[in-house]
């Protein structure tokens, strides 16, 4: 029996980039003999690991485009929110933008990441909202007082918002710097669902509930009246549904064929100036139909564009619906994941098996659970709420089994953990926290998975074959083998806070199993049968065979999966 001591180190950080780098070739070989074909994906957008941020909280790059003196009656910039104990959140705009973005786009691909994805870039009032309900900290739904800094309040969706373009560098050029300088792609996050709070206000104002066209044309107005208010007949008020709909936004009615072509006419601007892929906000609120059309419509000129949604449930038969080729192929974010992940990486006493249960790998719930966005928090939750060595196993987890995984900005220092929205969830990160995250123990390690994911067909695509879940262990194969590449994963993890002995024989093919971190070679042959691996505490163990799979049993497991995941 080999035993190996294994996990990672900060020590191994540089050589792993380097070694990710030099083996690339072997991980995507021509060199192997003709076999069966086994895939979970083969979706382009597969190969993806996507940093999330939302723009005004991240950096600024470009103080003069802040706008402190906006909003009038109701200033927009620096409204805080004070808390308990020092605590702290804030709903007015603090400067983040493209710059401070790009500024930093060699700390977000030094991480392993291949995309990024902003909050909406679209133009939102320029003052605080005077209606609804007062925010205070800690509360949930309420909107009184707040101001468009994360994006979602659009009121023209052919317009840049004035706090992210500086004078020397429009959105346009932003993507392509991403692209060309940074080999990022952007992602870009889209709504349809609502514009701006568009009634309750004491005295209507300006922006609020309104909408304008690529002329800067009003073409929709609340007029601050409630939904039943609004008058079928006037043109202005057949945007909006006569019904309520999430807290005081205005809600776009889905029936008007007007609203289609305005909505989908920006995504095509945005997409033509460089967008990869669209993120849908609240998607389910949306009928199926209407995301079919917009999908239709898009992919007619931009063919097998990929699309997100959020579906803001645990519920996986409902979110999967959107993921159906007759409403519209769209991806969503695997909120039921969440769940799972959380209720094993927030508690240390939790057992590994109670994630098996929301991935879903072989009952067909979702189209393709492959193709699904994975993560553990965002800014519409909690952040996960666990210690530094609990973020280090699920980032572990989270980049090596199935899906495309999202990492919400901060979680690289476990920057606010527990906060939600209204409670420092979306604070100001800053560039003196990223100088300071170069070096956090969590960056590190996190970088080194993503870069080895970032080289490795297998963990972006291959077929999951799950082995032993239980206690504070995880093993499983990924398995990709299509048209003459063919790589094979064995995932060793370890969440305990001791060393923990994976021994492994089940569907393990002879070859040559390479150390993802270290580049030792163990061959498996006939007077070696298994492999015998310990792992550090809080520590994953990876081993890559670059040749075709011979195990029969594996062979026989992989046949059965892979019949529910043809092309």
């Amino acid at each position: 029996m080999i035993r190996s001591q294994q996990a990672i180190s900060l020590a191994a950080i540089g050589f792993v980039i380097s070694l990710c780098s030099a083996c690339a070739a072997n991980n995507e070989t021509d060199q192997v003999q003709t076999a069966r074909e086994y895939f979970g994906t083969l979706t382009p957008f597969a190969s993806e690991s996507v940093y999330f941020i939302l723009t005004d909280r991240f950096v600024d790059g470009d103080p003069r485009n802040n706008n402190e003196d906006q909003g009038g009656d109701f200033p927009s910039f620096n409204i805080p929110l004070k808390g308990p104990d020092g605590l702290s959140a804030n709903i007015g705009y603090l400067g983040g933008d493209f710059k401070g973005v790009l500024n930093n786009a060699d700390y977000i691909r030094d991480m392993g990441f291949t995309s990024v994805w902003l909050t909406p870039i679209v133009d939102n009032p320029d003052a605080a909202f005077s209606g609804g309900e007062k925010v205070t900290f800690g509360s949930h739904s309420r909107d009184g007082g707040k101001t468009g800094y994360h994006g979602y309040w659009g009121v023209n969706f052919y317009k840049v918002d004035e706090h992210l373009e500086s004078n020397d560098l429009s959105f346009a050029q932003f993507t392509k710097k991403l692209k060309d300088e940074y080999q990022l792609k952007f992602i870009l996050d889209v709504v349809a669902n609502h514009g701006s709070p568009a009634y309750s206000m004491p005295v209507d104002q300006a922006g609020y509930g309104e909408i304008y066209d690529e002329n800067n044309h009003l073409v929709a107005d609340h007029q601050n009246l409630k939904p039943q208010d609004l008058d079928k007949n006037k043109p202005l008020h057949q945007f909006y549904n006569r019904k309520p709909g999430l807290a005081q936004l205005s809600d776009i009615n889905e029936n008007n064929a007007q609203v289609l072509d305005y909505f989908v006419g920006s995504y095509l601007k945005w997409i033509d100036q460089g967008a990869a892929a669209l993120r849908i906000d609240t998607i389910k609120e949306m009928p199926h139909y209407f995301w079919k059309k917009v999908a239709d419509r898009v992919r007619e000129l931009h063919p097998g564009l990929f699309m997100f949604g959020e579906s803001y449930s645990w519920d996986a038969e409902l979110i999967a619906q959107h993921t159906k080729r007759e409403n519209g192929g769209i991806s969503v974010l695997d909120f039921p994941g969440v769940e799972a992940i959380k209720k094993v990486f927030e508690h240390p006493q939790s057992d590994f098996s109670d994630v098996l249960s929301s991935l879903h790998l072989d009952d067909q719930v979702y189209r393709n659970p492959y193709d699904l966005m994975t993560f553990y928090d965002n800014h519409d939750m909690a952040r996960i709420n666990t210690t530094d060595k609990g973020v280090i196993d699920a980032n572990n987890w989270l980049f090596t089994a199935r899906g495309i995984p999202v990492i919400y900005y901060g979680s690289e220092i476990n920057f606010m953990a527990g906060a939600q929205e209204h409670a420092g969830n979306r604070n100001y990160f800053g560039q003196e926290r990223i100088e300071l995250a170069r070096r956090h123990p969590i960056r590190q390690h996190l970088k080194t998975i993503a870069n080895v994911r970032k080289h490795s067909l297998a963990l972006q695509k291959g077929l999951q074959v799950n082995l032993e879940f239980k206690g504070d262990k995880a093993s499983f194969y990924r398995v990709f083998q299509h048209k003459g590449k063919a790589q094979t994963a064995l995932v060793l993890l370890n969440k305990g806070e001791k060393n923990a002995r994976f021994t492994t024989s089940k569907y393990l093919s002879k070859g040559k199993w390479r150390n993802a971190f270290t580049g030792e070679v163990i061959e498996i042959d006939k007077s070696l049968t298994s492999l015998d691996v310990d792992v550090k505490a809080h520590g994953i163990s990876l081993y890559f065979l670059d040749s075709v799979n011979l195990n029969n049993e594996l062979i026989a497991k992989l046949d059965v999966l892979q019949s529910l995941y043809a092309p």
